[in-house]
């Protein structure tokens, strides 16, 4: 007797989670992936930076980073109303910023490595 109530009950939870969960229309259900989420404000400009940070200075790095910091916010608080691939690209961005500022800190140091060697030779030939 029980276990029939129990089937019954748990059967119209299922019909009414399914109804809840295809209600959208525009939906792929199949791929689980919205057709109306939009692209993050700013992926395309966090990955044009990031990759400039690499090849021209480190404060493209900088404002990457800034940028990529508050879009993953927007992202991770409502996952569903944007697309993976931007958030995908906004990853991308931020990896590369990181290695951009990376190279620039680098080189930076082997600068100033350089300058302080030339500066003790010039000063050991007088």
């Amino acid at each position: 007797m029980y276990g029939y109530y129990f089937s019954k009950l748990y059967l119209q939870a299922t019909n009414n989670q399914n109804q809840l969960n295809m209600s959208d229309p525009n939906r792929d259900y199949l791929s689980n992936n919205n057709t109306n989420a939009m692209q993050l404000p700013n992926a395309t400009a966090v990955l044009v930076l990031g990759i400039l940070s690499i090849v021209v200075c480190f404060i493209c790095g900088i404002v990457a980073l800034v940028i990529s910091n508050k879009d993953m916010a927007l992202y991770r608080a409502n996952p569903e109303l944007y697309t993976t691939s931007s958030y995908n690209n906004i990853k991308a961005g931020r990896i590369c910023a990181i290695i951009g500022i990376a190279l620039q800190v680098l080189g930076l140091i082997v600068y100033i490595i350089f300058i302080a060697f030339f500066i003790s030779m010039a000063g050991s030939f007088r």
